[in-house]
């Protein structure tokens, strides 16, 4: 399976290499005939095996938690009608019984023609962890930090920038930016560096959700531009 990213097309099984438990994955929903689509991190997230379930509206919010379900259905109500950027946190409930917590991001789905035919971005699990793992995934945090430490200033400025805006912990906001650089294929750091730039350079305020979540996603793109023309 494959996610077009900006016309450049990525393979999916290239982000977050290893391990059945994935933090992130992405999602596209259409908006004429109301299609989803989900990666196969997303269908494990739900407690589907890959292949096994054809995503539907009606699915997707069966899978919310019964005090998040109107908020998030009032949300893809909203989408469809303003076609913005867009970002949820709430619950969800697989397929197995547990409760998850999930930040949802989105940005606007074109066609060839530039006309907005959808959404799509990606699922991250924030859900808090066992004891035993919260231990494994510090510890790998730091191994990954300490392979990085010449970038480490970058990275952690721009971590904190999504732990304030999207509410997540620290490991959460380590693994949405890796997730984001393996998706676009471009190194962590000149990621990092690029979405808090685009952050400060927009003057955007922390309550203006959409415009952040549309620099987020589209960040990796003038990556590719700056190693282009630098």
């Amino acid at each position: 399976m494959r996610w077009d990213l900006d016309g450049q097309t990525a393979d999916v099984e290239r982000a977050l290499a290893g391990g059945a438990g994935q933090p992130a994955g992405w999602f596209r929903f259409y908006f004429a005939d109301q299609h989803w689509e989900w990666s196969e991190q997303v269908q494990r997230m739900h407690g589907y095996t890959p292949g096994s379930v054809t995503p539907t509206t009606e699915l997707v919010l069966s899978h919310k938690h019964p005090d998040d379900r109107g908020h998030v259905a009032t949300t893809i109500d909203q989408i469809q009608n303003t076609r913005a950027a867009f970002s949820t946190r709430h619950r969800i409930i697989d397929a197995n019984g547990r409760v998850r917590h999930v930040v949802v991001v989105g940005d606007r789905l074109l066609d060839d023609r530039g006309d907005v035919i959808g959404t799509h971005g990606f699922y991250i699990d924030v859900s808090p962890p066992s004891e035993q793992s919260e231990q494994a995934d510090e510890d790998a945090v730091t191994a990954r930090l300490a392979e990085i430490s010449e970038s480490r200033a970058g990275i952690e400025q721009t971590k904190g920038m999504l732990m304030l805006v999207y509410n997540i912990s620290d490991t959460a906001a380590f693994d949405l930016l890796k997730w984001l650089s393996q998706e676009a294929n471009v190194k962590l750091r000149s990621l990092a560096e690029q979405i808090a730039e685009d952050f400060r350079g927009a003057g955007v305020a922390l309550d203006s959700q959409p415009a952040f979540d549309h620099l987020l996603l589209t960040a990796h793109r003038r990556v590719r531009r700056r190693n282009a023309t630098g």
